[in-house]
């Protein structure tokens, strides 16, 4: 046995011996690479400060929407086939507008034709409201085609007096609108105060949104309930802390409600535009009659400052604005929504003005 010891010792380092089985196996066959760390910045201190959004001027976007639209423009005329002819309503079949004076009112003609409403009626608007005859008339001389005149959104003037006009001879039901306008009293906006301590508040902000909300409200809150609805109590829809919703009183909801039923048509029209853009039917309120012609004799007796289409705006969009400040402005987004905010409530006070405003 001591003879053939070498002999295998030999046989067995000739012989090669397999590497041990892995515990697992990859599926994959790309060649395994570990993770190169960069090297840490050196710089001592605090990180940076976080990005600010940067003002923008509001000629720059408007220049900058002008542009887009006339690019807009060309691409559909090069669409368009030259060969194709263009159909009646794609032409525009008056030259001139003009605002004449009829025996009951004020009239828009193009050429010899008069402006009619949905209803086929001529739209006839109260002597008295020269500038809304003439934003009517303006509407029709920037028309390009017929067509335009099927959207609204080229007429939003001549829609809204139109639709004055249609409450004022009763061919739309007047309670619906009321009815309409009372619920916005239920959730309106000057009324949806903020929490008094609220997570999200800026730690460097001295003043807290409902602070902020409490001063804008107040002072419309104590003109309606001095000058329009006297004696009347307005609350607050949330307490400060919960969210609720408490209702009105029964007794502001019928004097109110009867306000409302009172209204000429041209303010009730008015009323009914300015509440679905700002969402609050106090700022609607406090806006007509400031500028509403049935209200003048009203106002001589106010002894409060002037209310317009800033001060609407502002009271509507406070809890935005608040929170812009704060974490920036989206673009095309929040300035978008201010001035198309502020153009619904001009439109208001074009509507109910007069020469007696």
């Amino acid at each position: 046995m001591e003879a053939f010891r070498p002999a295998m010792a030999s046989l067995q380092r000739s012989i090669p011996r397999r590497a041990p089985r892995p515990l697992y196996q990859c599926l994959h066959t790309s060649a395994p690479r570990c993770a190169q760390p960069l090297p840490q910045p050196s710089v001592p201190g605090p990180p940076p400060e976080a990005p600010t959004p940067a003002a923008s001027d509001a000629l720059d976007r408007v220049a900058r929407k002008r542009k887009q639209a006339e690019l807009l423009k060309r691409a559909r005329e090069i669409r368009t086939a030259p060969s194709k002819p263009k159909s009646v309503l794609q032409k525009r079949f008056w030259q001139d507008v003009t605002v004449l004076e009829a025996e009951d009112g004020l009239q828009v003609f193009l050429d010899k034709r008069p402006v009619r409403t949905p209803n086929k009626e001529i739209l006839t608007i109260p002597h008295s409201k020269h500038q809304l005859a003439t934003a009517i008339a303006l509407e029709w001389d920037l028309l390009v085609s017929a067509q335009q005149a099927l959207h609204l959104h080229y007429i939003p003037m001549t829609s809204l007096a139109a639709r004055a006009v249609d409450i004022g001879k009763g061919d739309v039901e007047r309670a619906d609108i009321i009815n309409m306008l009372m619920r916005y009293l239920a959730t309106d906006t000057l009324l949806c105060w903020a929490p008094e301590t609220n997570m999200h508040d800026a730690p460097q902000d001295s003043t807290s949104l409902r602070d902020l909300q409490l001063q804008v409200a107040t002072p419309i809150i104590a003109y309606l309930t001095t000058y329009v609805w006297p004696g009347v109590e307005i609350k607050p829809i949330l307490e400060p802390d919960s969210i609720v919703p408490i209702s009105q009183p029964d007794m502001t909801k019928d004097v109110v409600r009867g306000w409302l039923s009172g209204l000429p048509a041209f303010e009730l029209a008015g009323l009914e535009r300015a509440v679905l853009a700002s969402k609050s039917l106090l700022v609607g309120v406090r806006l007509i009659h400031e500028w509403g012609e049935a209200f003048a004799h009203g106002r001589e007796t106010a002894d409060a400052g002037r209310f317009g289409i800033e001060e609407a705006a502002e009271a509507t969009s406070t809890e935005v604005t608040w929170q812009t400040r704060q974490w920036g402005e989206v673009e095309d987004t929040h300035d978008v929504e201010k001035e198309d905010l502020r153009r619904q409530l001009g439109s208001v006070v074009l509507l109910v003005g007069g020469d007696s405003s």
